[in-house]
C-alpha cells in the first residue's frame, strides 16, 4: 500500500465505515421526530408557519430516520441518498437561504456525502451488494 498511488485502497471497508457513520448521524437527527419540544421549536420558525409546515417537519425528520437506517444497513442506498439530498437541500437552500459557507455547512456536507453514495453505490459490504449482485460471466 502506498499513499502516493492513484489506486484505491481499503475501498470497501472505507465506504462501509463512512456509510455507517452517515447512517448513524442521520438516525440521530431523525429521532428528533419523537421529541415534541424539538418539533415545536422547528414549527416556531417562520418558514414552517404555513398550512403544510407540520407535515414538512415530520416528513423531513422521518426521511432522515429512514434514510439513516438504510445507510447503516447498506439497503436501498441510492434511494436513501436521494431522500437525504432532498431533505438536506431543503434545509440548506430554503431554510438557510443557501449560506453553505458558514451557517448551513453541515446540511450541505450531508448532501455531498449522499452524492458520493448515489454515484458509487453502497460498496461491496452491504445488503444492496448481496441482493443485487450480478453474476459474472467467466
Amino acid at each position: 500500500m502506498s499513499l502516493m498511488k492513484a489506486q484505491p485502497f481499503y475501498q470497501s471497508g472505507g465506504l462501509m465505515a463512512i456509510r455507517c457513520i452517515l447512517g448513524v448521524l442521520l438516525i440521530y437527527h431523525g429521532t428528533e421526530v419523537f421529541d415534541q419540544s424539538i418539533i415545536n421549536k422547528y414549527l416556531s420558525w417562520d418558514v414552517f408557519k404555513i398550512s403544510a409546515g407540520k407535515t414538512l417537519v415530520y416528513t423531513g425528520k422521518i426521511l432522515e430516520l429512514v434514510a439513516g437506517i438504510f445507510f447503516l444497513l447498506g439497503f436501498c442506498t441510492r434511494i436513501a441518498s436521494l431522500c437525504t439530498i432532498g431533505v438536506m437541500g431543503f434545509i440548506a437552500f430554503f431554510i438557510g437561504k443557501g449560506k453553505i459557507w458558514y451557517e448551513d455547512q453541515h446540511p450541505f456536507l450531508f448532501i455531498l456525502l449522499a452524492l458520493v453514495f448515489f454515484f458509487t453505490g453502497p460498496g461491496s459490504l452491504s445488503i444492496d451488494a448481496l441482493l443485487f449482485k450480478k453474476k459474472r460471466v467467466q
